[in-house]
């Protein structure tokens, strides 16, 4: 059974950064979501299982990089630049197909953790 834990999260002023960490029990393709009240979860950015391969929203795109350390099981997510508007949970996914960027296609998702940026 995929495990999926997520760390990293916190309280920073904006313009400021934090990097997410997943440990992961195998390794997968992986996902990055976001989850603001009151709005539905968005993509952030993906890797495919080797870290060949990864997209991004186009609203994080050059501020946010996902990374992953296959020795270690883990995949990262940069974030610099924050803005109050990527305040949000964000959770981590596995076992989608590479890039996919709806929810409903990652079938195992973490516990979230929660990222406020202060403006």
């Amino acid at each position: 059974q995929v495990q999926l834990v997520e760390s990293g999260g916190g309280l920073v002023q904006a313009g400021g950064s934090l990097r997410l960490s997943c440990a992961a029990s195998g390794r997968y393709n992986m996902g990055w979501f976001r989850q603001a009240p009151g709005l539905e979860r968005e993509f952030v950015a993906a890797i495919n299982w080797s870290g060949g391969s990864t997209n991004y929203a186009d609203s994080v795109k050059g501020r946010f990089t996902i990374s992953r350390d296959n020795a270690k099981n883990t995949v990262y997510l940069q974030m610099n630049s924050l803005k109050a508007e990527d305040t949000a949970v964000y959770y981590c996914a596995a076992g989608g197909a590479f890039g996919a960027r709806h929810a409903r296609e990652y079938p195992t998702w973490g516990q979230g953790t929660q990222v406020t940026v202060s403006s």
